[in-house]
């Protein structure tokens, strides 16, 4: 692991002796446990977990918490801890063997005693499907264990499990739900071996777990990341804007982003899309060209592009079939070459779709980054709607492998898991309102995060431990959304794709991400999900000229009263529906989103006349009172055949 040129300061003799000594180690779970852990501390700076008292709600950094189990018969157990900080984590330890239960030596024992031959095995050989079990049964007992604390302490952000004198598993969930704890910071460092404690970067990793655990959350420096690149890219959408329309800027855009994401994740050479900005800002004039060189190379592949002088990978999926680029200024280069230099690993999907709609959209742009559905917002829906029913059957899956394992029958245990895996593969996930696509990625990083936690179930009963990265996996195609704005729907493709292959980086690496790195799944659709008709015309006047109205949100300030009145010059066309009728939705397990809420009143106000009465008409057994938002729910539930009411977020439901 890079250190990243971090220097604590710490003795790099201390580290050693620290791991000299603790390596001896293994098996004596209860005698090695806090001496293991009080030195720990001492290397990380920490002070030791503080003496039990009488009074456990004082008790909020030590060793052997207890805490009161609720069992489902009514009668109560006690459990402790073998390590808690509140508001920090959870920390389970086990020790495991370096070697299996050997014989013993009979001349040992003659020359040290009977001690001499009486080896401990610990929980499992290290290194051993039967480790990886343990491992894996310990950190379900911490997660346990944190849902048995105190309602008061909130679940910590952090569990850890501990293989004293080995190594450390590390867990975060930043909701404070602790229903997604995940391997942190991904599935391919969450675990520090003793030896990985000579990095600075690692020390400082357990340290600020241990005094500031919500720092470690990405989603803060996504956050200011992600507002940085979006104010760029706004600046240089309202100056093209000035000679070309929104939608032609937009995709151009878009075409810009994603290639700076290429180059930070090396699906492009590291730097050379940037480098290749910094020499255009000398020749603006040619920017155009040189970018529409590049996607074309992007689109089909090429063994060297003239540009960045190195080979592009085949992207396709349909951004690039479309390589147009748009003649730019020095500055509108210098603003593109800025957002280009920062780290696009740091995006974070989840909010970039809404920043950069914001950005895209001339009534939105003065507000950007002022509001949009939090992380945390979207995970508190996805996670009973979709992530708990799956993690459920999950369970399931694994009572019913054990039982199998314990007959004899590892095999057919095998099979069940990889059905399991295969169903999941086929899960379809719709959001009929999907906008820029935050619930959908959402709910696949969610998927993902299952998923792995299913394929190392599978590489625990022997499977092929690379089975999610050898072409069934969970990806975007099982993702689908209907959006009616063509910019959001193409900003929600470009976030789910960004969303998975940082996923796939952070799981595999680059050798998961296999070409076209694109495909074109068709997934987000781009239309009305409420009403359809066989022909949408434009109302003309006797004139011939296109009947219109206000648009029903532009508003200005009164010339008298100040107070905000509707703006008339802001008008839209009236269109007419002929044969209006309820619009078809795509398959799918799971419907999940924000559909928008218009009321009664307001609903001509801003629909127009013509479109609610082709929505009556089209839905004429409903009554013409109800809200706008109660036709998603029930047509979600007609989709579905239920949508239980604890499904649905109290604001919105019916």
């Amino acid at each position: 692991m890079a250190d990243a040129g971090m220097d604590d300061g710490l003795d790099p003799a201390i580290v050693e002796a620290f791991i000299a000594r603790w390596q001896k180690s293994g098996g004596a779970e209860r005698s090695n446990t806090q001496s293991f852990l009080n030195e720990l501390c001492d290397l990380i700076g920490q002070p030791h977990p503080d003496p039990v008292q009488e009074a456990n709600h004082l008790n909020d950094y030590v060793y052997d918490r207890s805490v009161t189990r609720n069992h489902a018969d009514g009668h109560t157990s006690t459990r402790f801890l073998d390590l808690y900080k509140r508001g920090h984590f959870v920390l389970e330890a086990k020790q495991s063997a370096k070697s299996g239960k050997g014989k013993v030596d009979p001349a040992q024992t003659e020359l040290h005693g009977i001690e001499a031959g009486d080896r401990k095995t610990g929980t499992a050989k290290r290194g051993t499907n039967a480790w990886v079990t343990a491992m894996r049964k310990a950190r379900e007992q911490a997660e346990a264990y944190a849902k048995d604390l105190p309602p008061e302490h909130g679940w910590p952000p952090f569990l850890i499990v501990c293989d004293v004198g080995y190594c450390f598993e590390i867990y975060a969930d930043f909701s404070g739900q602790g229903k997604n704890y995940a391997h942190f910071p991904d599935r391919r460092s969450f675990r520090v071996l003793l030896e990985d404690l000579r990095s600075p970067v690692v020390r400082e990793r357990l340290r600020t777990i241990w005094t500031d655990p919500h720092a470690l959350d990405p989603a803060k420096k996504s956050a200011e990341v992600t507002r940085d690149i979006a104010a760029r890219l706004a600046r240089v959408a309202r100056d093209l804007e000035q000679k070309h329309d929104a939608e032609t800027v937009a995709m151009f855009l878009m075409r810009c982003l994603f290639t700076m994401f290429a180059e930070d994740v090396d699906l492009l050479k590291r730097h050379s899309f940037t480098r290749m900005l910094e020499e255009l800002q000398a020749m603006p004039d040619k920017a155009h060209l040189a970018l529409e060189q590049l996607w074309t190379d992007m689109d089909t592949g090429s063994a060297l592009n003239a540009w960045i002088r190195e080979p592009v990978r085949k992207f396709n999926g349909g951004l690039f079939r479309d390589a147009r680029a748009l003649p730019l200024t020095a500055d509108m280069v210098a603003e593109l070459t800025l957002a280009a230099r920062r780290d696009w690993r740091d995006v974070e999907p989840a909010i970039f779709g809404t920043l950069l709609e914001q950005a895209l959209d001339k009534k939105e742009r003065h507000k950007l980054g002022a509001h949009y559905t939090p992380r945390a917002y979207v995970e508190r829906l996805v996670t009973p709607t979709i992530i708990e029913p799956l993690r459920d059957d999950w369970r399931d899956v694994m009572v019913e492998c054990q039982a199998l394992i314990e007959d004899g029958k590892s095999d057919e245990a095998l099979r069940e898991a990889r059905r399991f895996h295969e169903s999941l593969c086929e899960i379809r996930v719709l959001d009929p309102a999907c906008g820029t696509g935050n619930f959908l990625y959402v709910a696949m990083e969610m998927m993902k995060k299952l998923e792995g936690d299913v394929v190392d179930f599978i590489t625990e009963l022997g499977g092929e431990a690379t089975l999610e990265f050898q072409g069934h996996t969970v990806d975007p195609h099982q993702f689908l959304g209907i959006e009616l704005n063509p910019r959001a729907a193409a900003i929600a493709e470009l976030v789910l794709w960004i969303g998975f292959i940082k996923w796939q980086l952070k799981t595999g690496g680059q050798d998961v991400v296999r070409d076209p790195v694109l495909k074109d799944f068709h997934n987000i659709e781009c239309r009305d999900a409420v009403l359809d008709y066989s022909e949408r015309t434009l109302r003309l006047a006797d004139s011939g000229k296109p009947v219109s109205r206000w648009d029903g949100e532009t508003v200005k300030a009164h010339p008298v009263t100040g107070e905000n009145v509707p703006d008339e010059s802001a008008q839209v066309e009236i269109w007419d529906y002929a044969k209006p009728k309820p619009a078809v939705w795509p398959k799918a397990d799971f419907i999940v989103g924000n559909p928008p809420f218009i009321g009664n009143k307001r609903m001509r106000a801003e629909l127009g006349d013509e479109y609610v009465e082709a929505l009556r008409a089209a839905y004429s057994p409903v009554s013409s009172s109800i809200d706008f938002v109660m036709y998603w729910w029930k047509k979600a539930a007609a989709e579905l055949g239920t949508v239980p009411i604890n499904r649905i977020p109290k604001s919105l439901r019916p």
